[in-house]
């Protein structure tokens, strides 16, 4: 059990590392959201995960409070985590922000 805790935590890790370097890497503020934050849900639900099976391990009535400490953290997470990137990407685009070498089709245009 403590090999797929090490797993689980291993994966979080790499997953929240790859949204570090999404912010870093990418050109423009709405790729940056969506790398950010589909590796940042990614690597914490992998974490919670990896806290879920310890505290299944743990047993008794810490370690069962423990799983659903983890299991309501990963619901807020995963109802606010797409709502935050959402409203990021809604106030850019309302900024004026234009995407980076952004491609507009122009033919509907020439009817």
């Amino acid at each position: 059990m403590n090999a797929l805790i090490y797993a689980f935590l291993a994966v979080g890790a790499v997953f929240n590392g790859l949204g570090a370097v999404a912010l870093l890497r990418f050109p423009d503020v709405y790729t940056r959201i969506h790398g950010a934050t589909k590796c940042t849900t990614f690597g914490s639900i992998f974490s919670i995960l990896a806290v879920v099976v310890y505290g299944a391990m743990r047993g008794g009535g810490d370690g069962i409070g423990m799983v659903i400490r983890a299991l309501l953290a990963l619901v807020f997470l995963l109802l606010t985590n797409p709502t935050g990137s959402h409203a990021l990407a809604r106030a850019a685009h309302r900024a004026g922000i234009k995407p980076f070498r952004a491609v507009v089709d122009r033919l509907e245009e020439r009817k």
